[in-house]
Order: C-alpha cells, then structure tokens, then sequence
C-alpha cells in the first residue's frame, strides 16, 4: 500500500530515483522562531530552529554572524530564555516531553556545560521566569499537584530559591520591573481558571497592589500582564483585560494605582509591547483569522500602522533602533522573520518550503451565532471532494491565514481542507471565547456540524468522504464528534486526545484540573453528570467510523491511561480501530516522527475511504 494518497504528486530526479513530494518538503524545511534578544546587549539573540531535524535552542551573536545550537536532546527543546544581560541563556529539561523538570543554563557565548539554574528546586511543571538585568536574580514560577504554585526568587546565582508565593489554585510569573523591585503575579485563587487577576509583590512577598476584574467572581474577565514598562523606576505595567468583551491594552500605574485605558479604535482582539524606550506601544491586532501591527505612540496618541502583507503575524518585536521585526506567513506562503527596514532577518540555510494554496473564508449560521471557517482546496479542483475537517487544539485558540504544513499536506493529497473557529476559540469575543461552560464538547460540535452541512450543501464535501481529524482538543473533539454524531463521519483521526474525561482529570497536571473545573464547574465527583456527558468514553459504543489514534507516553495534559481505556472499549466490540504510541509528551518536537505521523494518518485515511 502506498503512504501516497490519490492527488499527491510525487516526481522522480535524473537517476529514476523518487523525489521527496512537496507535504514532506514542508516538514523539512528549515524555519526559525522569532529570534529573542537580550535586553542591555540587543546584538545578543536566541532563537529555536529545526535545522538539525530536531526544534532546539540556537544562540545568535548578530555583531559577528555566528550562530550556534545551545541544546541537543533526542526530543527537542523549545522553551528558553536569554538574560537582558545577555551573558545566560536558560533553557528548561523535562523528560521526553512529559514537561516536568528543571531549569538549566549555559553561558551565552558557550565554552561552559549546563548547570542546574537553580540549586535545591525540585522538579516541577514550569509557572513563568523572570530574570533581573544583572543576570543574577530570578523569579521562578513552579506547579505541582503536591504543592500547588509557588514562585519563588533566587537573589545570586548559587544561593537557595525563597519562596514568596504559595497557592492551590494555578498562578505564574507575568514579569519582573526594569529594576527588579517588583514582580507581577497572575493567579486564580477566585478558582476561575480561564481568567487570571493580577498581584504586584515586592522580593520579599510583600504585596504593592492588586487588581481584580472578577468582583468576586460573579463577572468573568481576565487580565493578564504584559509587561512592565523597559526603564528604570518607572512603575507602569502593560496589562491585558477583557472589560469591554475582547482582549485590549491599559497601562496600569501599581505605585499610583492610576489605570491609562488606550481605548483603541480596532476590531478583535488586541495585544501590546513596550518600545524599549518605553515612550510607545507595538500593538498586535487579531481580526477574523488575520493580524497586523500599529505603533502608538503615548505623547501623541496616535495609532500608525506597520506595514505588514496580508495574513498573519505569530510574534513581533520592536528593536532599539525603532525597529519592528516579525514573524510573518499566510496559509499560502511559508513564515519567514522579516523587519521593516527590509528583507529579512534571519533566513536558515538548505531546503526553502514549497508554497501550499489560500485560505477562502466561509461564514455560517450556527446555533450560537456565525461561525467562521478557513478553507483550502487543491487549486482547480471542484467537488464534491474528500474532506477533511482539521479541527483545532485550545480550546482556546484559533485557527488563522497562517502556513501550516499538515492542512498543506492533505490537499497536495486531493483532500479540501475545512477549519473552524467554534464556540471557545480566541479571537472573536469574550463571550465566544467563554461560550463552553457545563456543555463542554458538545457546544464546539454544534458549530462543527453546522459547518459541515454547509460543505455539503455548497457542494465541497462528499458526504460520504468527510475526515474529522484534530490534535489535543481537537484530538478531544474528533473522539467525542465520532461518538454523538456517528453517521457525520467517515473516518476519524484523533491526535494526543481527551478519551477518558474522568480519568484523564485524574491523571493530568494540576494546571488543567484546574481548568477543567472551571469548564465543568467542579470535579468529577461533585459534577459527575457533567464528565459523563462531555466524555469520550460515554459514546465509544457508538462509534461506526473507522478510528485512528496516536499518542505520546509521556504527554502530561492528555495522559496515555485515559486513551487505553478507551482503546481497551474499541477492542472490546471489534470497533475498526488503530493506535500508535510513541516515546515523546504532548507531541513530538522531532521532524522525522512528524512526517511519519502524518504518513500514517494519510495512509488510514485512504484505505478507509477508498
């Protein structure tokens, strides 16, 4: 059986041997992130890249050129920070993805081996890093399920960490001031996990000021902190609240108390940075799967928008020369980091991605309003064609004209490619964001459904080749989409799942029980018709498509026990069913297991549907 579906193209070189087909190009590729620089040495730069085939750290000295690769792990490494010295970079090492670990370090120009960042600190899941401008003090957010969060300082580089902060309930680091007097703090000792109230605290623990949009509790608004303001003795923290229904910038003075609402004129939502003269904002506006950027200036008042191309920008950064660079792609053409003074920033060598097609934006009526989804479609194809709803993580997130290689994938196959931005995706309001509470899965598949008899109806979709596919949540949602609307789909393929609600609360990090008590309203004990009715497991007996599942034995937010549980149902009535288990967490940071993940997932498919 071949990996290659009907559509896919593949050509073979001079030697009669078989080139690699373009949905595999795109993996391979060479890309970077974002590059982060230090803040007092801006020539200093870290970055993630998977050139080695692995994502890992690389430092980049921008003055010489000279780039090299700070870590190598068998199952990548993407989470690290540059001190605003510039003199460190930290990184954070789990095991094999599980997301539980410590923090190490290694100096910035290298010649040194990695030491623990932080002697005598457990293990935990990582809660938020600060470091001072010096290098030498840090702020350390920790979770547990033992013991909650905790932050804790540590004043010099080889003294003990003292913890200031200790809760139940999930809390983190937001951000250290420019001269290290004060520390904001995101928590959620109300228990409402999806909406964060803010602490200012000295070193010591000691409280500055609060700031609470939940008045209790009984209004659900989040806030969350994006940073103080880049000079020294200046007590202005950026923060994001959600007060007039979406995500928006104010500055918040904590000595003060004063609140400065920006109150800018933009549809969606929209988030901030400081200028690092702290005399203007860099402003990223989301709107309907599409982002742009402003610069507002605090003297004037004025909002001027950076020049950007159309589709969407997944980072920016205003450098100390005025200076805007970003990480720019669209579903068509592949990201690259670009910066306003023209061409581009950081461009890795080899392999350039091939380009994949457009996104057409449909809005449909759905039981709770519109509902916008992204479409692609092999170009010239006309239906009804093989479909495949690619159902998105979160739940809060959102699916956007950005280039991802997996949606890429199934139309060089001949698949057109159906993503929606249901009821708990980001991006459209607070109430649309907050639209999940109690009916949990149920809600997101409505908006699903919706759009899918709109693809059939149109005239896209044959009816009886529609794909319900997704990963994490939308691993979640493939599973639970199978179950209660069992004559909708032809095949299923869920990726790191939900399975087993109930156990999966049990066995998952303290963060997302948390959060599932927010969603649900409380445990499984105190809500247990709530789990059952937005549980996976409850419809495994209806399941008729025939079923796919991979996932990761180390994954820390959907945890391996609750996928065999219901595997073990599958196998139990002879259900159509495959599952592959791989040595990785929550997905796999490796290019090699990627591509093979998705060969698997086509091959499935096709045989399924043929």
């Amino acid at each position: 059986m071949s990996d290659l579906g009907a559509g896919a193209v593949e050509t073979t070189d001079a030697g009669g041997g078989t080139e690699m087909p373009d949905w595999e190009k795109r993996f391979r590729a060479p890309r970077v992130s974002l590059p982060d620089w230090a803040e007092d040495a801006p020539d200093r730069s870290l970055f993630v890249s998977n050139a080695t085939g692995t994502y890992e750290l690389y430092a980049w000295d921008r003055a010489t050129g000279e780039q090299r690769q700070v870590t190598d792990r068998p199952n990548g490494t993407t989470d690290g920070l540059l001190s605003p010295d510039g003199e460190w970079i930290w990184w954070f090492n789990d095991t094999d993805g599980d997301e539980f670990g410590v923090w190490m370090r290694q100096p910035f120009a290298g010649g040194g081996s990695d030491e623990p960042a932080v002697a005598g600190l457990e293990a935990s899941y990582p809660s938020g890093l600060a470091l001072a401008r010096d290098g030498r003090m840090a702020v350390v957010g920790r979770s547990t399920d033992d013991e909650g969060s905790t932050i804790h300082v540590v004043r010099s580089p080889g003294a003990g960490p003292v913890e200031i902060y200790r809760h139940r309930e999930s809390a983190g680091v937001g951000d250290l001031s420019h001269d290290g007097s004060l520390i904001a703090v995101e928590h959620t000792e109300h228990g409402d996990a999806m909406h964060s109230t803010l602490r200012v605290v000295r070193p010591d623990g000691s409280t500055v000021a609060e700031l609470d949009d939940t008045k209790g509790g009984t209004v659900e608004l989040g806030l969350e902190v994006l940073g103080f303001a880049p000079v020294d003795g200046d007590t202005r923290l950026l923060v994001g609240h959600q007060r007039r229904g979406r995500w928006e910038p104010m500055v918040w003075d904590v000595a003060s108390g004063e609140e400065t609402d920006l109150a800018l004129d933009l549809p969606g939502d929209v988030s901030a940075e400081w200028y690092p003269d702290g005399s203007a904002l860099l402003i990223e506006h989301s709107f309907e799967a599409r982002s742009e950027l402003f610069r507002y200036g605090f003297a004037s008042g004025d909002l001027v928008r950076v020049d950007t191309p159309a589709g969407s920008v997944s980072g920016a950064t205003a450098r100390p020369d005025g200076s805007v660079e970003y990480l720019w792609s669209s579903a068509a053409e592949p990201p690259v980091v670009r910066s306003t003074t023209g061409g581009v920033v950081l461009d890795p060598p080899g392999m350039k991605a091939p380009a994949s097609v457009p996104v057409e934006d449909v809005w449909v009526e759905g039981p709770g309003g519109r509902v916008h989804a992204l479409v692609q479609k092999p170009a010239d194809a006309s239906g009804p064609l093989p479909t495949i709803f690619e159902i998105h993580g979160g739940p809060t997130w959102h699916d956007s004209d950005a280039f991802a290689a997996g949606p890429a994938a199934w139309v060089d196959h001949g698949y057109a490619v159906v993503r929606v931005n249901y009821r708990g995706s980001t991006g459209y309001g607070r109430e649309w964001t907050d639209a999940l509470k109690h009916r949990v899965g149920l809600i997101e598949l409505e908006d699903i459904a919706a759009v899918r008899e709109w693809a059939v109806t149109s005239g896209l979709a044959d009816p009886d080749r529609i794909v319900l596919a997704g990963g994490s949540w939308g691993g979640y949602l493939t599973l639970l989409g199978v179950g209660t609307q069992p004559d909708a789909w032809a095949v299923g393929l869920a990726a790191v799942p939900v399975a087993d609600y109930v156990t999966a609360y049990h066995d998952e990090m303290e963060a997302l029980k948390a959060m599932d008590r927010t969603l649900l309203g409380g445990t499984p004990e105190e809500v247990p018709e709530r789990f059952e009715a937005s549980s996976p497991l409850t419809y495994v007996d209806a399941v008729k498509a025939p079923v796919y599942i991979s996932a990761g034995v180390n994954d820390p937010r959907c945890p391996i026990r609750q996928v065999d549980n219901y595997v073990d149902r599958l196998k139990a009535r002879d259900a159509v069913h495959e599952v592959y288990r791989y040595d990785a967490g929550h997905g796999s940071l490796v290019v090699d297991e990627r591509i093979k993940q998705v060969r698997l997932e086509l091959d499935f498919a096709e045989r399924h549907l043929r």
